[in-house]
């Protein structure tokens, strides 16, 4: 009997999620460089808590934009302290980038990043997806350098501007 489900099985269940998988981008490679980012601008609000619930306080961060009438840039997030070493649960600076000119929305605060050499991770894929594979390839290249990821990490996602293509994630490291 269960000889004779499997195909059935398989375009049931196996390659929707493999279509799902691939549409997030999650066979897209990671490419990891040596360069020099910034500078970058941001308005940002502080989060301590559980890096699962970061996408909320971003949100709220946004909303800031709107009510202010002030374009938001790219998302930023700034990673004060490793989530490993606390179980899930991080410091941070999220927001978004501003253009030179733009005020500072209430209730946020402003960010500077300057020009620095850094380690940048940058992958084509689904917001909730490109953080972990950026991380991985990232520490994997580092590994045989003898070194480790430390932060704080910049984290930034451009959208791709429409609703059916992914963004790009960019992940940086000081080096």
């Amino acid at each position: 009997m269960l000889k004779k489900q499997w195909p059935a099985f398989v375009l049931a269940f196996v390659l929707p999620l493999l279509a799902v998988f691939w549409w997030w981008g999650g066979f897209n490679s990671v490419s990891v460089t040596e360069t020099d980012a910034g500078p970058y601008r941001y308005a940002y609000l502080d989060y301590e808590g559980p890096i699962s619930d970061m996408r909320k306080s971003q949100r709220t961060a946004l909303d800031k934009f709107t009510v202010a009438k002030v374009a938001a840039g790219d998302t930023i997030s700034v990673i004060l302290s490793d989530p490993r070493a606390a179980n899930g649960k991080v410091r941070a600076q999220l927001g978004y980038t501003l253009a030179d000119a733009a005020p500072i929305p209430e209730g946020l605060q402003e960010g500077r990043i300057e020009r620095r050499p850094v380690f940048s991770a940058r992958v084509q894929a689904a917001v909730l997806l490109a953080p972990s594979k950026a991380y991985q390839a990232l520490s994997d290249t580092l590994a045989p350098r003898g070194r480790a990821i430390a932060m704080p990490t910049v984290e930034l996602y451009r959208p791709a501007g429409q609703a059916n293509r992914i963004g790009t994630f960019t992940l940086e490291m000081n080096r």
